[in-house]
């Protein structure tokens, strides 16, 4: 099962940007990455550009056409809230079982893999279960990503307690660099003390995925 699952500490961290800039990286090595965010909110269908789904399609080079944007993400909704509130204002219900199975088939398909949860990893997937539960029931290895913001810390270390919790094996922390945040290398030496094990890496703002990050997702995805 050669795949990754792509979680963060909370919304708007840069999760997209750490995924589109390790899909750049793993395509510019030769490998035949695919890319899947089953569930996406705040999707407008009249204006895609810039959304979650275009920005990952157009790091695979590929057209983000309609067909390919349902491709990479059958899941749209147009609120810009947690999956099954925008699902039931569109009269929905969002069912994690078919969102597992999905990503289960893609990932039997035996392609090279990455999985873009939505939100947190403790983020709602369903009414009744959240983006652990699926990172859990895919039996893949996670990647945490994770601001560079004050109060990081506590969210990361609380993140990777639920996934270790879980029995979800977290392949790294990533920090995404944010903006106006307290010093960068204290931030990633504090989490670097703290996280049991698990390596901390760093994708600054604007910047390319690291060597390491890249290595470590090739690997797991062999």
């Amino acid at each position: 099962m050669a795949a990754v699952f792509i979680t963060g500490t909370g919304t708007d961290i840069g999760k997209t940007f750490v995924t589109a800039a390790l899909l750049r990286a793993l395509k510019a090595e030769g490998l035949p990455v695919e890319i899947s965010k089953p569930v996406v909110s705040g999707f407008d269908p009249a204006s895609p550009a810039g959304s979650d789904p275009v920005v990952l399609l157009e790091a695979l080079g590929q057209a983000p056409t309609s067909q390919a944007i349902a491709r990479v993400s059958p899941w749209r909704f147009a609120a810009p809230l947690s999956p099954p509130l925008a699902a039931r204002l569109e009269g929905h219900s969002l069912s994690a079982r078919a969102v597992l199975e999905h990503c289960r088939t893609h990932v039997a398909s035996g392609a090279p893999l990455l999985i873009e949860g939505a939100g947190g990893v403790m983020s709602p997937l369903s009414d009744d279960s959240t983006m652990l539960d699926l990172a859990a029931g895919l039996s893949v290895p996670v990647l945490l990503v994770a601001g560079s913001y004050l109060g990081t810390i506590s969210h990361t270390l609380t993140a990777l307690l639920a996934l270790r919790s879980a029995g979800v094996r977290p392949l790294a922390v990533v920090v995404s660099q944010s903006l106006d945040a307290p010093d960068l290398d204290e931030t990633i030496q504090a989490l670097a003390r703290l996280s049991e094990g698990t390596p901390v890496l760093v994708v600054r703002r604007g910047g390319p995925a690291p060597a390491e990050l890249v290595a470590a997702v090739r690997a797991a995805l062999a």
